[in-house]
């Protein structure tokens, strides 16, 4: 009986973490329910990973993220509606509270659907920001597929998203092929702020730009233009101070069954070849709705590195200034369904802070091989503490772009010498020509004492004759 019950356990630890590191209740937010099998690739593709969908509309009743001011959703898509508004369920104050309690938001939009007025304030409070009639179409002559936007030029063809630094962990491009496109179909773009928070995932090539097709002409003046080139995030991401994760997709459309299996050719060439719009979509969704990217810290330890009656002692709260110390993190990424050992990117630095108001030492973390296994990976340095008492934080404060923050700080009281561990005299070096003066002076004065006890003075006769 024990054995079946551990067995149990064990299948279904193996069932939860095949999901997302932060839940698996996803709600879908459709004009119409109907419209699901659209996207019902995409969709069976997020339940396949252990997701279950919920499906509203916003005007479903039942439609609401929380319930008893705790979240009843762990992630949010939104795909275009014709409603002006969400409804009261679905207010901008409620998005933000949602992201508040570290709950994620997939965002789609349309050129040929205006965002919903909660939407677009959501997005305004985070700095991204879309045309003032809400909706926009993005063109490229130079960059289109020839096959279905022959006239239009509005299905942009467009590079697997690379990261933009070498130090920037691949998320979106790890492994696809140099020359299969992405499909952006009929779609807007935003302007990120610059905010930290904000990263651009795939941004417009440099001949792309955006207008209103219903009220602007083809030719537009410098002054009529919303964004054109580099300036167009057409998929972006946000990463709140929380590690809540909002991501925007300009076109819809991308994420629906007929570019998932279409097939396009560039301009200037004449061979049809197959979107990677089915990767790049799962991946966009895994790192929104934390499947990929996510950090997590498993232990921290610092001790003592020298001889001494608190040198097995882990994570003491006091040590003394001119300490050796070693201190070690152990950090682990989600990666899809498992936890594995986090390798820092190439190019980038996990560092370790030793600071009261400002860092005393900024010191490379380096791995700790006889710690590691591979669903952890420890980092480790070694450092000797300031001459300076008071209270000082170890501190690791790893934020870059795609991953969840790491801010670690661990708190130690440093003090001064005691009286009895200060080091005699005679070990300085530089104390020993005064040791040497004082020693000289004694042995001379003890000289002199002893020439001045023991010396007897002449003696000093007078004779006196007799006189009458």
């Amino acid at each position: 009986m024990k054995s079946f019950l551990s067995f149990s356990l064990l299948l279904l630890a193996t069932l939860v973490s095949a999901i997302s590191s932060t839940g698996d209740r996803l709600l879908a937010v459709l004009d119409d329910v109907a419209e699901k099998a659209t996207y019902s690739k995409f969709l069976g593709d997020l339940e396949s990973r252990g997701f279950k969908i919920t499906y509203e509309t916003p005007k479903s009743e039942s439609l609401s993220l929380f319930r008893l001011g705790e979240r009843k959703y762990d992630h949010v898509i939104f795909f275009p509606t014709k409603a002006k508004g969400l409804g009261p369920n679905l207010t901008p104050n409620l998005l933000v509270q949602f992201l508040n309690q570290k709950g994620n938001i997939l965002l789609t939009l349309s050129s040929e659907v205006p965002a919903a007025t909660s939407l677009v304030s959501l997005l305004t409070e985070l700095d991204i920001t879309l045309p003032s009639d809400r909706t926009g179409l993005v063109v490229d002559h130079f960059n289109h597929d020839v096959l279905s936007a022959a006239d239009a030029h509005d299905v942009l063809l467009l590079p697997v998203p690379r990261p933009a630094r070498p130090d920037v962990a691949d998320l979106f491009a790890s492994g696809a092929p140099a020359d299969t496109p992405i499909a952006f179909p009929r779609g807007a773009g935003v302007l990120l702020g610059a905010g930290p928070l904000l990263t651009p995932i795939v941004r417009a090539p440099a001949t792309a730009y955006l207008y209103n097709p219903k009220e602007q002409a083809e030719v537009l003046a410098a002054d009529e233009l919303f964004g054109a080139g580099a300036q167009l995030a057409l998929v972006a991401g946000m990463q709140a101070r929380n590690s809540a994760r909002l991501a925007v997709v300009g076109s819809a459309e991308m994420l629906s069954d007929k570019w998932f299996d279409a097939k396009v050719t560039k301009v200037g060439e004449k061979k049809e070849v197959p979107t990677y719009n089915r990767e790049v979509a799962k991946r966009v969704a895994g790192w929104a709705f934390q499947e990929t990217g996510v950090l997590k810290v498993n232990w921290v330890e610092h001790r003592l590195n020298e001889a001494g009656p608190g040198a097995n002692v882990s994570n003491p709260a006091m040590y003394r200034i001119k300490n050796d110390v070693t201190y070690k993190i152990s950090l682990s990424q989600w990666d899809w369904d498992k936890w594995t050992g986090f390798t820092v990117p190439a190019n980038d630095d996990l560092q370790l802070e030793f600071s009261m108001l400002s860092p005393f030492h900024r010191l490379h973390l380096a791995v700790d091989a006889a710690h590691s296994s591979p669903e952890a990976t420890a980092y480790t340095a070694s450092f000797k503490l300031p001459d300076q008492h008071g209270i000082f934080n170890f501190k690791v404060n790893y934020k870059r772009p795609f991953l969840t923050n790491i801010e670690e700080k661990n708190t130690v009281s440093v003090r001064h010498m005691a009286h009895d561990e200060w080091p005699r005299s005679y070990v300085i070096s530089g104390a020993w020509p005064w040791i040497a003066g004082i020693g000289a002076t004694i042995t001379a004065w003890l000289a002199f004492v002893a020439v001045w006890m023991f010396s007897k003075p002449a003696d000093a006769r007078v004779v006196l004759k007799k006189t009458q």
